[in-house]
C-alpha cells in the first residue's frame, strides 16, 4: 500500500514535466563594501526549495511551476529584499542586488533567553521559550520575542520544552525538564547569527521536531562572514556592561576555516538588588573541506555563567519595598554578598561531518557535554529563619493571629522590617560561635548540585527523488549520567554540622559519618542515568497547487536512580539502584498547502504524538528515595493549526488558528505546608492532569513606502487545565515517630477541581502596533505600542481538594465552607493589564571599508511596575486556616508574584572589518 502511495505521487508529479522551466539568475553583494555574500539564501516564497549563492554570490535557480511569486534574499547580518516576479518560461536576470547592513540584530543580544525554571526561581521576565525565536521573520513571532517577552508571554502558551534547539543538527534539550539550556552557549551572539527556524509542526530536516519549533544554529566556521568584529554594550538589565570579539578565517584554498569567539558580561547589581552577574564565554570551531561535497568540522564551546538570584514578593512585601527589592542578600564585611547563587559550566565538544551531493545530503555529528550547575542556598537547623521576609518578621504575622489582631506589634513589625530588610551574615555567623553549640552549624550556606555528562550522536539525510518530491530519515541517541548532591560551602564560623534532619532527628546519611564540614557531600547523594533513542522518517511533495508532507517517529526512553547514601527515614529503599523505567513513543504529524495564487495559500497541519514524562517528573523524591510515581504513564498531544498566508510586495501576513489538548501529565512540586495537626515538606504528585490551548494569532506588515514599515500583531488565546487531576502528597518524615500527619508517609487526597481554570502562562491575549523609519543616510528607528492583557497566577491543587475543606480535628467539613465562600475565597486571580511602549535605534557607517553600527533600546518607556507572574502558595492546610489568614486583606500566605523591571535601556557599538 505504501509502495503504491509513492509510485501516485511520483506519478502525479511527473505530470509536471510539460510545463515550462523559468531561469532566475542574479549575484548578491554587500552594499558598500561591494563583496559577494556567500550561502545567501534564496527562496520562493510559495515553494519549499531554498537555494543559495556560491562563494562568488551568485545564484541560478529553475521554477518548474508557472505563475505569479515573491522571490526572497536574505542572509544573516544583512536586511532581507522581496521581489514580485512572473515565471513565464522567459529566463529573469536580476542583476547584481545590494543587501544593507541590518543592525537591528543586536537587539536579540540582549534577549535573556533562560529557561522557565530560572524564571519560576529567579523572577525573570523574559520566558525561556521566545530564545527558539531569535532567528524567526515572521512578524507575530518575531514581536512576541522582542516586546512580548518583557511581560513573561509565551506563544501559544507553550512553555520552551515544547520547542528543539539543535547545534549543528545535534539536539540540545535536557532529560530533566525537557527544555534547551541557552547558559550552556550564552553570549556568543555572533556565531549564532546563522539560525534556522521551522515554526510549529512544519516540516525540519534535522528532526521530526516539537510542537512549537525548532531552531538549528549551524556554527560551522564555512558560515561564517570573514573578519574580525568586536563589539561593547552596556545596559541596566541583568548585566551592565558587555565585550566581545570573534574572529573569522574563511575557507581557505586549502579548505581550511576556523573561527573563534569570546566575550564577558558583567554587573556588581543587575537591575534587581543583590544580583550579581559574571559571565564569561568561549567559541572554537575548526572545519576542513577537501572539496565542496565534504566537509569535517570540530566545535568547542565553553561558556561559565554565575549570577545572584532574586525572590518572588508577597503583596505586602512589594509595598513595603518596591519591585527592585531581594530578600537573598546583606553586606558582609562591607561587600554584597547573596545567599542564592547559580552558577552554570557545562562545556560542549562536538565533531560533525556533512555530505552535500546534487540530489543527497547526509549530516552526522556526535557531542559531549559535561560541567556543573550548582544553586547555593542558606541551611538553618534548630535556628530561627533568616530570610527577612519570613511571615513572622511581617506586619500581617500580627493583625491574622488567631487570637485577634495586634496592631501595636504590627507597627513595631513593619519599623523594624524597613529598617533591616536584608539577610544579617553578622547575626549568622554569632549563632554559629554560641559556645553552648559546641561547635555545631546553626546556620550554614550550601549547594545543590547536579553534575551531568551528556553524549549525544545525531544524522539525518535527505534526498531528492524527484524536483517535487523529497524524502528524509534521521534520529538521534542520547545517554546522560547526572551525579546529584549537597556540598558543604560555608560553615560561616562553625566547626562542623551534623547530618541530620532537623525535623524527625534522622541521619541523612546512615553509613556515613555524622558531623561534616566545608567541601563534603551531606544531606542527599545520587545518581540519575538515561537514555533515549529516536528515529524518524518523512516525506514531502508538491503537485500543481498543492504540497504535502508527512513525518513519522519512534522513540524509546529509560531512567533509573541509583542511590549513594542511605537515608534512615527510607532504609528499604534509599540506597542502590531503583526500578527502570521506560517508554516506548511513537508520533505522526503531517501537513497540506493549497496555493490559490503565488501570492496567497493556505497550509494545515495536524500531529498526535507521544512523549516520556521529564526526567524531574518521574522519581517523586530522588533526594531521599527510589519511589517513582505510581502507575506513571507517558503523555499524549494532539495539534492542530490552520494558516493563512500573504505575500505581497507591499504587505506581508499570516492568520492562524490553533487547538491543542495535552493529556496525562504528571507534575511534582515541593513545599512545606501545615495541616493543623502537623507540619512537614511535602511532594505534591499531580497525575492525569490534560491541559488545553487554543486560539488565534496573526501579524502585519506594511510597506507604506521606502522608509516606513507599519506592523500590527495579535493573539486572542484561551488556555486552560482541561481535566480535575488526582493529587497525593508525600512527606519527608514518612516512617518516623515524628510523623503526625500520615504514618505510611503519604495521603491520597483524591480529585482536585481544576478543570477551566486558567493556565498561568503569561498574558493569553497581546496586542502590539509598530512602526519603522530607515532613512537612506543610514540611521533608522522604531517604536511598539504593546497591550498584554488575561494573565493568571498559578494555582494550589491541594486547596481544591474536598480533604481542604475539612476540619482537621473533627473530619467535618468546616461550617463557613459553604459553596459560595469556598468559591470567593478560591478564586483564581487576574493580574493587572499592561501596557509597554519600546523603542529601538541605530545608525551605522562605513570608514575605510570598517562597518560602524550603533543600537540602542530603550524598554517600558513609561516606567510602568506590573506583576508578570505569581502563584498560591500552600503554606495554609486547610479551608479554616486559610480563612482565617484572609481576614485581614493581608494574608501572611497570599499569593507570591514576580514583578517586571521598570524602565530599562540597552546600547551597543560594534565595529566590523
Amino acid at each position: 500500500m505504501r509502495t503504491t502511495l509513492l509510485l501516485a505521487v511520483i506519478c502525479c508529479v511527473n505530470l509536471q514535466y510539460g510545463q515550462q522551466i523559468t531561469i532566475i539568475s542574479g549575484s548578491v553583494q554587500a552594499m558598500g563594501l561591494n563583496t559577494p555574500v556567500k550561502n545567501a539564501s534564496i527562496a520562493i516564497e510559495t515553494l519549499s526549495q531554498t537555494f543559495f549563492t556560491d562563494s562568488n554570490g551568485h545564484f541560478k535557480i529553475h521554477i518548474f511551476e508557472n505563475g505569479e511569486y515573491v522571490l526572497a534574499i536574505s542572509s544573516p547580518e544583512f536586511l532581507p529584499k522581496r521581489f514580485a516576479i512572473i515565471c513565464d518560461g522567459e529566463p529573469i536576470d536580476l542583476g547584481t542586488i545590494f543587501l544593507e547592513k541590518d543592525i537591528s540584530q543586536e537587539k536579540s543580544d540582549n534577549l535573556i533567553t533562560l529557561t522557565d525554571g530560572d524564571l519560576l526561581d529567579d523572577g525573570e521576565t523574559v520566558s525561556g521559550a521566545l530564545g527558539l525565536l531569535q532567528s524567526t521573520k515572521d512578524v507575530f513571532l518575531n514581536r512576541a520575542a522582542f516586546d512580548f517577552g518583557q511581560a513573561f508571554f509565551k506563544v501559544r502558551g507553550y512553555d520552551s520544552r515544547n520547542g528543539m534547539v539543535m547545534i549543528n543538527g545535534i539536539p540540545m534539550n535536557k532529560f530533566f525538564d525537557g527544555r534547551p539550556q541557552w547558559n550552556n552557549w550564552g553570549g556568543l551572539n555572533d556565531v549564532q547569527r546563522n539560525q534556522e527556524y521551522t515554526n510549529g509542526l512544519e516540516m525540519n530536516p534535522y528532526t521530526f521536531g516539537r510542537i512549537l519549533g525548532n531552531t538549528q544554529i549551524n556554527v560551522r566556521p564555512s558560515a561564517m562572514r570573514p573578519g574580525i568584529r568586536l563589539s561593547s554594550s552596556v545596559s541596566n538589565r541583568t548585566y551592565r556592561r558587555r565585550v566581545m570579539g570573534t574572529y573569522s578565517s574563511g575557507l581557505s584554498k586549502k579548505g581550511w576555516a576556523y573561527t573563534v569567539s569570546s566575550s564577558r558580561r558583567w554587573a556588581h547589581e543587575g537591575y534587581v538588588e543583590g544580583t550579581l552577574y559574571d559571565a564569561y564565554s568561549f567559541f572554537g570551531a575548526l572545519e576542513y573541506q577537501p572539496n565542496t561535497k565534504n566537509s569535517l568540522a570540530l566545535t568547542a564551546i565553553l561558556a561559565r555563567n554565575r549570577r545572584g538570584r532574586s525572590a518572588a514578593l508577597t503583596e505586602e512585601v512589594f509595598d513595603l519595598m518596591g519591585n527592585q527589592y531581594n530578600p537573598y542578600w546583606g553586606i558582609q564585611d562591607g561587600e554584597m554578598r547573596n545567599s542564592r547563587e547559580r552558577e552554570i559550566f557545562e562545556p560542549i565538544v562536538m565533531l560533525n561531518y556533512g555530505l552535500q551531493l546534487d540530489k543527497f545530503n547526509w549530516s552526522v555529528g556526535v557531542a559531549h557535554q559535561f560541567g556543573t550547575n550548582t544553586r547555593s542556598r542558606l541551611g538553618y537547623y534548630n535556628a530561627p529563619n533568616p530570610d527577612p521576609t519570613y511571615y513572622r518578621y511581617l506586619p500581617s504575622y500580627f493583625i491574622n493571629s488567631s487570637i485577634g489582631a495586634d496592631f501595636i506589634n504590627a507597627d513595631l513589625a513593619r519599623e523594624a522590617f524597613l529598617k533591616n530588610p536584608q539577610l544579617s551574615w553578622e547575626q549568622l555567623y554569632a549563632a554559629n560561635l554560641n559556645p553552648n553549640e559546641g561547635g555545631k552549624t546553626a546556620y550554614m550556606l550550601y549547594n545543590d548540585v547536579a553534575e551531568d555528562n551528556y553524549t549525544t550522536v545525531a544524522s539525518s539525510l535527505e534526498y531528492r527523488l524527484h524536483e517535487n518530491v523529497r524524502l528524509g530519515f534521521g534520529g538521534n541517541f542520547k545517554t546522560l549520567s547526572s551525579e546529584n548532591f549537597a556540598k558543604i560551602l560555608d560553615v560561616l564560623g562553625a566547626d562542623f554540622h551534623e547530618d541530620e534532619d532537623s525535623f524527625s532527628n534522622t541521619l541523612n546519611d546512615a553509613h556515613g559519618k555524622l558531623q561534616k564540614t566545608t567541601g563534603e557531600k551531606f544531606n542527599y547523594h545520587y545518581l540519575l542515568n538515561a537514555s533515549q533513542f529516536e528515529a524518524f522518517g518523512q516525506l514531502s511533495t508538491t503537485f500543481g497547487k498543492w504540497s504535502g508532507f508527512a513525518s513519522i517517529s519512534l522513540s524509546n526512553f529509560s531512567a533509573q536512580r541509583n542511590g549513594l547514601f542511605t537515608n534512615e527515614r527510607f532504609m528499604e529503599n534509599s540506597f542502590g539502584k531503583s526500578k527502570k523505567v521506560g517508554f516506548s513513543n511513537v508520533g505522526y504529524k503531517g501537513g497540506l498547502t493549497y496555493f490559490l495564487t503565488g501570492r496567497h495559500w493556505f497550509t494545515a497541519n495536524a500531529a498526535k504524538l507521544d512523549r516520556s514524562p521529564v526526567l524531574q517528573n518521574i522519581f517523586i523524591n530522588p533526594r531521599e528515595n527510589n519511589e517513582v510515581v505510581p502507575e506513571i504513564q507517558k503523555e499524549t498531544i494532539a495539534t492542530i493549526d490552520v494558516n493563512y498566508f500573504m505575500r505581497l510586495p507591499s504587505l506581508i501576513g499570516r492568520l492562524s488558528a490553533f487547538y491543542t489538548r495535552v493529556m496525562n501529565t504528571t507534575d511534582i512540586n515541593f513545599f512545606f505546608v501545615d495541616s493543623g495537626l502537623g507540619s512537614d515538606f511535602v511532594q505534591e504528585v499531580v497525575t492525569g492532569l490534560d491541559r488545553l490551548h487554543k486560539g488565534l494569532e496573526f501579524g502585519l506588515e506594511y510597506e507604506a513606502s521606502s522608509s516606513v514599515k507599519v506592523s500590527a500583531v495579535g493573539n486572542w488565546g484561551h488556555y486552560v487545565y482541561a481535566s480535575d487531576p488526582s493529587v497525593q502528597i508525600n512527606f519527608d518524615t514518612a516512617g518516623t515517630e515524628e510523623d503526625l500527619i500520615a504514618p505510611e508517609g503519604n495521603i491520597d487526597l483524591g480529585i482536585t477541581k481544576v478543570k477551566d481554570l486558567k493556565l498561568a502562562q503569561g498574558p493569553q491575549r497581546a496586542f502590539a502596533l509598530g512602526v519603522e523609519y530607515r532613512n537612506p543616510k543610514y540611521w533608522w528607528f522604531g517604536a511598539t505600542a504593546n497591550y498584554l492583557t488575561h494573565n493568571y497566577i498559578n494555582i494550589s491543587t491541594i486547596a481544591r481538594t474536598s480533604s481542604f475543606l475539612l476540619d482537621p480535628e473533627t473530619g467535618e467539613r468546616f461550617p463557613d465552607a459553604t459553596d459560595e465562600n469556598v468559591a470567593k475565597l478560591l478564586d483564581q486571580q487576574k493580574l493587572e493589564d499592561i501596557y509597554l511602549l519600546n523603542l529601538i535605534g541605530g545608525k551605522s557607517w562605513l570608514v575605510n571599508k570598517k562597518y560602524i553600527s550603533l543600537f540602542a533600546s530603550v524598554s517600558n518607556l513609561f516606567d510602568g511596575v506590573f506583576r508578570t507572574g505569581g502563584y498560591e502558595q500552600s503554606r495554609n492546610g486547610n479551608f479554616g486556616q486559610m480563612q482565617q489568614d484572609n481576614l485581614s486583606g493581608s494574608p501572611s500566605f497570599g499569593p507570591k508574584y514576580w514583578y517586571s523591571y521598570g524602565r530599562t535601556y540597552f546600547l551597543n557599538l560594534a565595529i566590523s572589518f
